[in-house]
């Protein structure tokens, strides 16, 4: 038998193995669609995301543990769940202990929204919005459906011999990925729509969604303008996986046909309240960004980058962008980091590379090395200096500056101030740092949005940063009386 021959044979016997699943077809229970589920039925899906649950939380950074925030968000999922066509599935709502905007589910009802999310909606109305959103992803069990499309188009790759097989074996092996990657316009529409069906019927303004997408645009051109980068405008979390328009959201509500809700509830009031002393931006196991610092106070270091850089914190590493596209980037090396810092930059971090001018350094007392070289990237060649840096015996820390080779020399030496400003924090540097946390503040007579910016940690932007957090118009003035959201601390 020819291989070729030997090859279709396979993939017949594999279309027949798979020929019970696909006659297996699945009903969504609230829209009544018959889709293929690759024989992903409701009890299978109750066990894979019960294990997924658990990665997913640590993958963001855990629960929040504000215990009035938890509840509270729980109580509203479960009632909105409750006017749904699956009242009887044991929903988990999880509050994530991340800075990023998002809100995900996972079929067989775990719904998950981060704090990010929460300290920038204004009121429940919208907080609803969102939790409906992802109750109809549930409900209409998209995630199922997508998981169905990636086995088939695996066994069809199979049969005709496309190399798809990749994607359908880690959707087998993750349903969470499938939860986090992007919906179709279809899906998402159709999520709206129950959506607006299930905070109608809770007694919730069904604009809430609507409204909570502007924010959130707004809170995008915001960061895209805070990273020197206003292309990325539209290239956010939330966004990223649920692709919509406010237009969209809003044609969406009146497809749901739904009757209109006699004095909605909008919830601002009760919102805000348990708003009050949450967390903004990055918590104490996260570190700080504190203009151009960066502050760890549960790893104890610290350091500095120059004038012209901006930092942002994530989850695996730091970054700093610079003029022309300059880039700092700071993570921790592997476990398998061991020894003297200039023969793992040569032989682990670098291996295969040509470095020039390497040498020893000490940083802070701390044994060093550094080294350079030149790589090409899609925005033409850049110069690269390494600084590996022996923390202690299990901890090797990572400098990776990229400049454009004409600002090389300039800034060799703001760089240069930035390898030797990391340093160890004493304990008290460190039980003084406080992250930043929300204040629920009641305007009094007199004071105005400029009062109010000026109050804020920030060192750049802090009227435009009070009026997003705010949701308040360009122009538009804060009230006596009225309750707004202040960033204090630091």
């Amino acid at each position: 038998m020819s291989r070729k021959s030997w090859k279709y044979r396979a993939a017949a016997l594999a279309m027949a193995a798979m020929l019970p699943a696909l006659a297996a077809c699945e009903t969504a229970p609230a829209t009544g669609a018959t889709f293929f589920g690759a024989g992903m039925t409701p009890e299978q899906e109750r066990r894979v995301a019960a294990e997924e649950h658990p990665k997913l939380v640590e993958q963001f950074g855990g629960e929040y543990e504000n215990e009035d925030v938890r509840r509270y968000v729980s109580s509203l999922g479960n009632l909105l769940a409750q006017t749904s066509e699956m009242p009887d599935l044991d929903w988990t709502f999880t509050v994530l202990d991340s800075p990023v905007v998002n809100a995900f589910a996972l079929p067989a009802g775990y719904v998950y929204v981060t704090r990010g999310l929460l300290v920038l909606g204004d009121n429940e109305a919208q907080l609803a919005g969102v939790l409906g959103h992802e109750i109809g992803h549930v409900t209409a069990r998209h995630s199922a459906q997508r998981y169905g499309t990636s086995i088939l188009a695996g066994v069809v790759g199979l049969a005709t011999g496309v190399a798809v097989g990749q994607e359908a074996s880690q959707a087998v092996g993750m349903l969470s990925q499938v939860a986090l990657s992007s919906y179709s316009r279809s899906h998402e529409f159709e999520a709206d729509m129950l959506g607006v069906r299930y905070t109608s019927r809770s007694g919730h303004d069904p604009d809430g969604m609507a409204q909570f997408l502007g924010k959130m645009q707004q809170e995008s051109r915001l960061q895209a303008e805070l990273r020197g980068d206003p292309e990325a405008a539209d290239r956010f979390s939330l966004l990223q996986t649920h692709p919509r328009t406010v237009d969209r959201v809003r044609e969406a509500r009146e497809a749901a046909g739904v009757a209109p809700v006699q004095d909605p509830i909008i919830g601002r009031d009760v919102y805000l309240s348990k708003l009050d002393g949450v967390t903004v931006e990055d918590s104490a196991e996260q570190g700080f960004v504190r203009d151009r610092r960066f502050l760890h106070p549960e790893l104890r270091f610290a350091f500095e980058v120059p004038d012209e850089f901006r930092l942002f914190n994530s989850s695996t590493q730091v970054l700093a962008m610079g003029p022309d596209n300059a880039l700092i980037i700071f993570d921790a090396a592997g476990r398998d980091a061991q020894g003297d810092p200039l023969r793992y930059m040569t032989e682990q971090w670098a291996s295969g590379t040509r470095l020039d001018a390497t040498e020893r350094l000490e940083i802070d007392g701390m044994r060093a090395a550094t080294g350079r070289t030149r790589i090409n990237t899609q925005q033409g060649p850049r110069d690269v200096r390494l600084v590996a840096i022996r923390f202690d015996d299990t901890t090797m820390y990572r400098f990776m500056f990229l400049t454009p080779p004409n600002l090389t020399a300039r800034l060799s030496e703001p760089l240069r101030r930035t390898t030797h400003s990391f340093r160890r924090l004493s304990e008290q540097e460190a039980a003084a740092l406080e992250p930043y946390r929300l204040t629920i503040h009641e305007v009094q007579p007199g004071e105005t949005v400029a009062d109010l910016a000026a109050r804020t940690p920030y060192a750049e932007l802090r009227e435009r940063r009070f009026r997003v957090l705010n949701g308040l118009e360009p122009g538009e003035e804060v009230q006596a009386g009225q309750k707004v959201k202040l960033v204090t601390g630091g």
